[in-house]
This record gives structure tokens, sequence and C-alpha cells, in this order.
């Protein structure tokens, strides 16, 4: 008997939903993830069926015979592509965070995949009809604030991702954002592998003189792991930042220094800087094409900034005002190294953290050893939680029935202050080969509201990091830095999780790129004040609370080379800017191009062949294209925000509740600058930050 073929494809695709988490009902608690039964080839098969009832769900749109309202066409493409975006969350999530070769390879595949499929809808002239008629009449439909808003952001949206194109433009557009997901693919895979690719092996002792007990013991640790003799360093944050620190032969740090700052840079597998070429010149394109300048005007349409001049403003403002004071900061540091070296030493970068904290010594009797033994990380995260208890009344616990998708991550249940259920936060502090650089927050499910039943589904988010490991007679012990980091992403992880819109794509940290930084940079706030620091650094040995006077020295050395570190920011800021404020393609030389861009705010010898357009993922893979400037605009309104907090009381609730209420909740419901001043009853100034940085007296 012939079988018909199509009941045979019916029957195979049963079988494969049958045994794909992602297209069954998650039956774990809150509905998290169920990484325990994910496996590669599942997302392949998820991602395209995502991709077919999404685009079902936009035929029904279209195809519907009513006049265009928001009830029958804004709210219903606002919920549609569920099930594509819970894949597509887990695994642009887990690429970051737990990657690995076969992960990489299928990213290939999917990344146009999904790219074509956006396409498709922003690209789609008869749902951009309908979005447009509501848009037209929206002065008629009696929308509250919110709906207003989602409504400007669907049809920005659309308008801003090609729909009033037309043929070819539509066309050309199509292969614009294709390469774009490619390339920066391939410029996060290359940086990844290449910081994985190189180790310092030592097996002479004497070539460890200077590094602190931890740093040593983490190198054996790293040794071990890899299966070689002696001690290994490797360009991961924990493993080079104490090296860079303490270790006494210079020969090595400079070694170090430029495996680190050369990465990419050389012809071969990992090269990014033609890479960076064309980005650049493909992010340029697309603008122009859509009708703007530059990559930059098409950006910063949608910031708090608006504009370039603003940027620059800003940058040159704080350049005016810094600029003293790190060149005297320089000055410090390039002293203490002559007094140890001679008069006619040069100070070099692989040199600056050494000496600086030596003079860091010298002035406050104050480095990250000294503070280590106070930071241990169980300890440290129960503080962060016990400040977010003591400002919102929130509680966490841990619950082992969660799934993770690394034996290092640990899942919390969070409660309001009602005891009601508000969210699920994942911890993941420690770096492996298969996590990228750095620290981030990101959410797994954001918060929403069922518009029929007036259900508040709940957001999952994660902060990961990568923290000093434990060592096998040592738990982890943090530095002060780290203890900054990880108030930081626990700040973004409060905007998720006090997240309380009625639509998902206005919840949480879905805010302007330049205020979506305020929440972290608040919490770094806190690093600094003795009433949150006594409720949880104690010695990890002796249980002894931090003393009073080591947290004098912390208070007091908190504007050490603050001035340096904003020129640092304020440099990488420039270069951001000069590569998206190009009006023509560029093909000329990037390591030039990058040293005349950032000249102005750099205060050491430029060093041939080092580059950090090579490896800067922020802008040219992650999405801070245009918008690194957004770290000093932040940090300008979070010590503007403190400012309120110190003159009312730290921990005072009323100020808590308006921050919690006007920031943290409201997420993208209103333009940012209602919201701060709302909160803050004022526009922000840089004159908190400047007085809080020591550059101006208050």
């Amino acid at each position: 008997m012939k079988l018909n073929l199509t009941i045979i494809l019916l029957c195979m695709m049963t079988i494969a939903q049958g045994q794909n988490p992602f297209l069954e009902k998650y039956d774990t608690p809150h509905g998290t993830p169920p990484f325990h039964l994910i496996k590669n080839e599942h997302y392949e098969p998820a991602v395209r069926e995502g991709i077919r009832r999404q685009m079902a769900e936009i035929d029904a749109i279209i195809s519907n015979p009513q006049t265009p309202t928001f009830a029958n066409t804004i709210e219903p493409f606002e919920c549609s592509g569920e099930l594509l975006d819970r894949v597509q969350t887990v695994f642009g999530n887990l690429m970051s965070a737990e990657t690995n070769d076969a992960m990489q390879d299928l990213a290939r595949t999917l990344m146009p995949l999904l790219s074509e499929h956006a396409n498709n809808i922003s690209l789609n002239e008869k749902l951009f009809a309908r979005i447009k008629a509501v848009y037209e009449n929206r002065a008629n439909e009696q929308l509250n604030g919110e709906q207003t808003r989602l409504l400007e952001d669907i049809y920005n949206g659309f308008v801003r991702n090609g729909a009033n194109l037309q043929g070819k433009e539509k066309e050309a557009y199509r292969t614009l954002t294709q390469e774009l997901s490619l390339l920066t693919l391939q410029y996060g895979d290359n940086n990844l592998k290449a910081t994985n690719a190189y180790q310092l092996v030592l097996t002479d002792p004497s070539r460890l003189a200077g590094l602190p007990e931890s740093a040593v013991e983490a190198a054996a640790e790293t040794a071990k792991e890899k299966g070689v003799q002696g001690w290994v360093f490797t360009l991961q944050a924990p493993s080079y930042q104490p090296f860079m620190t303490y270790a006494d032969d210079r020969d090595l740090r400079r070694e170090l220094y430029m495996a680190y700052n050369t990465k990419c840079t050389r012809p071969g597998e990992n090269y990014t800087l033609d890479i960076v070429k064309k980005l650049v010149n493909t992010r340029l394109e697309l603008a122009r094409l859509l009708g703007y300048a530059d990559y930059a005007s098409y950006q910063l349409q949608e910031r708090m900034a608006q504009n370039s001049a603003s940027v620059y403003r800003l940058l040159d403002q704080l350049l005016e005002a810094y600029t003293p004071a790190a060149q005297k900061e320089v000055s410090e540091v390039q002293e203490v190294a002559r007094q140890e070296q001679g008069s006619d030493f040069q100070l070099m970068p692989w040199d600056w953290s050494y000496y600086s904290n030596k003079l860091k010594n010298s002035k406050f009797n104050l480095n990250d050893e000294m503070l280590r033994p106070y930071f241990e990380l169980e300890r440290v995260k129960q503080g962060v939680f016990g400040l977010a208890t003591r400002l919102y009344g929130i509680t966490f616990k841990e619950n082992k029935e969660i799934p993770v998708y690394h034996k290092d991550v640990k899942a919390y249940e969070v409660f309001d202050k009602d005891g009601t259920y508000l969210a699920v936060l994942f911890t993941d502090f420690h770096p492996r080969a298969g996590k990228r650089a750095g620290a981030w927050m990101t959410s797994y499910k954001a918060q929403w509201k069922d518009t029929a039943t007036g259900e508040n589904s709940r957001p999952h988010v994660s902060i990961v990091m990568n923290f000093t490991k434990p060592t096998s007679d040592k738990p982890a012990l943090l530095t002060f830095s780290e203890v900054e980091t990880l108030l930081h992403e626990f700040g973004h992880s409060l905007h998720g999780m006090f997240a309380n819109t009625t639509y998902r794509s206005l919840s949480g940290t879905s805010v302007y790129w330049d205020f979506v930084e305020l929440p972290s940079q608040f919490m770094e706030n806190f690093s600094t004040q003795k009433e949150f620091l006594h409720t949880f650094a104690r010695h990890y040995q002796t249980g002894e609370l931090i003393p009073d006077s080591l947290v004098q020295r912390i208070v007091d050395s908190s504007n050490f080379n603050v001035a340096y570190g904003c020129l640092r920011q304020l440099s990488f800021g420039l270069l951001d800017m000069a590569w998206y404020t190009r009006t023509t393609p560029f093909e000329g030389d990037v390591v030039a191009y990058e040293q005349e861009a950032w000249k102005r705010a750099q205060l050491l010898p430029s060093i041939p062949g080092t580059c950090m357009s090579a490896q800067f993922s922020h802008i040219f893979a992650g999405g801070y294209a245009a918008g690194y400037y957004s770290y000093k605009w932040a940090e300008v309104l979070d010590a503007d925000a403190f400012s309120l907090f110190k003159q009312k009381g730290i921990f005072n609730q009323e100020v808590a509740d308006s921050f919690r209420t006007n920031i943290l909740s409201a997420g993208g419901t209103e333009h940012p600058m209602v919201l701060y001043k709302r909160f803050r009853g004022q526009e922000p100034t840089i004159d908190a930050l400047l007085i809080r940085n020591g550059i101006k007296k208050e």
C-alpha cells in the first residue's frame, strides 16, 4: 500500500516535536528553561517551527477584514513569536555563557535564517499598512500612556527597519542586515577563540615574584586543569589583572600585555581587522539607505543624547574637567617608578597597574590582597541580596529543583516584600572556556501582563560574571573591583526583576541604551558605604568584621586614579564615535585610525601593534555601536540619583520606593527623562559626579 507522503511528514514532525523540549510547555518550576533536556540538535527545528508559527500569526493579522485597531493589530503583533523568542533567548544567552564549537557552527546557519525572518516581518507591506493606519488614527483610539508608547515604538521600529523602502532598496536592506548578523557573530567567535588560545606557562618559581598567594594558587589550579606542569596564566580577567598588578618581572608583564592587546590583529584564523572594516562600512551603508548621514545619527535618534553633538558635548566637558587631574595622577605613578628604577625610566602601559598599586599602597596602605579575605563570594552575594532586602523588602531562596545550564550556576526564587513570587534569578560567577569575557545581565523571560486575564507573568533573569575561582583549599575571594562588578550586574537584574509593565517589549531593561546603565551604576555607590560593608564583610577564616580603619581606607582611596579611569572610558567613547560618525566608507589602516581617534584621551605611550578595535566587542559585536558614551552618560545620572539618597539617608524607604516605582519598574513606558525627573525632581547635571570624584568642591 502506498502511504501518503504528507501523512508521513506530519507523523515525523509530531515525533520530533514530542522529543523537542522547546515545543512543549516547560514542566519546570515557574516555567524556567529545561536546560537539562535541551541539546544542540533541538535548536534548529525549534527555530524553524517558531518562524512558521509567527508567520502564521502575522498572516492572521493581515487577513483580518476589520479596520485596523490597536486591539486587532498592535496587541496581536506584540504577542506574536512566543516560541521563537523562547528558543532565541536560550540559544543567544548560552552562546555567551556556555558555548561550544557545535553551537558556533549552528549559529552560522541560524543567524541568516533569523535575519531573513526579521526582514520578512519588518518589510511586510501589508502588515506595515495596518500598523501605519493605527498610528495615523491614534488620536481616536483613546489609548493610555503605555499603549501609546508601544504603538509609537512598533511604528518607529518598522520605519527604522526599512518598512518605507521600495523595490531594490528593500532587497539591499535584506542583504545588509544578513551580512551584519554574520559579521558580528564572526567577530565575537574570533575574540573568544583568541582569548582561549593563549596561555603563559611558567615553570620557574622565581618568575612568580611579587604575585600574591591567591594568584599563584589559581595559576596552579589552571595548570592542573590544562594538564601541564607549573603555573598557567591566561587572558581571562581573574588571571590577567592580578598578574599585571603584582608581577615583579617586567618582561613577563610586557609579554602578557602584548598578548592581550594584540589579540586578533595577526592575519590568520582569528583575525578581525578586516571584519572591523566590513562592519563599519556595512553599518554606514545601512544608515544611508535609511536616510541618515552616518550610523551614529541612526542609533542616537532613539537615545537620551539624541544626536552626536550631545555626545561630544558630554565627552568634551568631561575631558576638560578630568584631564588636568589625570595628568597629575600619571606623573605621580611615573615618579614612583623612577624612584625604584632610576630617573630615566619610561612608564609604559604594562607598568601602569604595577606601579599604581605601589602608589596606592604607599598612600593608603591598601591593596586588593588586604581586602580579599573579607570578600568571600558567598558572603558578598548574601550582602548584596541583603541590600536589596533592606531597600526594597525582597528576599531570595535558592531552589535546586530549577534546572541550570552549568554546575556553577545557581537559581533563586525571589519574593516581594508581601511574600508573593517576584522572579527567578540565575547567578553564574566563574570563567570557563565556553564563556566570553566580561560581566553582563540577561533575561530568559521578560515580564508582561495578560490583558485578558490580568495575570502578571514574572521574569527570569540571569547575572553572568568571570570572578576569581575558588581553589582546592580556599573559597572564591573577590577583589574590591569584583564586588563593584557584582553590585553593577545585580543593579541590572533589579531592573529586570522589578519590571511591572503590560507589554513585553516595554518591560524591564527595554529602555534607551544610555539610560539602561543607571540602575547598575547606581548600585556601585553602596560599595564604599560602611553601613553596607558591615552587613557582610567578614574575614573568611576568623569571622572578624572588616575593621573600620580598613573601611575608611576604602573610602579615602575611592577616588584614587579616578581621573585616569575617566579618560580611559572617554578614549573608548571617542573611538566608538569616530567609527560611527564616518560619512564615507573606511578603507584605511585600522590601527592608525584608532590612534588618531582617541589621542586626546591617551596619557601613556602608544605601543605599535596593539589595537583595541580588533577586540572591542562592545561596539562591534555587542549593542554599544555609537553607544559606548552611555557609561559616562549614566554615570552622571547615577551620581545625581545617589546624591538624593545621601541627602535623605542611603536606606531611606521613601526614596527607595520612588526609585523602584519610577526607574526600576517602569521600563520603557515613558521617556527616560520624564521618569528620571519624576524620581529626582530635576534634570541631572555633571556637578554631582564632579563632586563625588573630588574634581569639584561641594
